[in-house]
């Protein structure tokens, strides 16, 4: 069998579709999100959020949290 090779973005389009109906939307986009590169630089942010917290700090947050 030899497929057509179609536009990426309609084949994008139509990959999409037969997820929603297979799968449903929020699974779709649970799935869809694994791929994405996200945006911004999250090393030079976390540097800047935690740069004057100490690990004990965190650890502390964290189990105040989790109560």
């Amino acid at each position: 069998m030899i497929a057509e090779a179609v536009p990426l973005a309609e084949l994008n389009q139509e990959i999409t579709r037969l997820l929603y109906q297979e799968v449903g939307v929020i699974n779709t986009v649970r799935f869809l999100r694994q791929f994405s590169t996200g945006f911004g630089n999250y090393v030079e942010e976390r540097e800047a959020i935690f740069a004057d917290t100490t690990l004990d700090q965190l650890i502390g947050e964290i189990k105040r949290l989790r109560k």
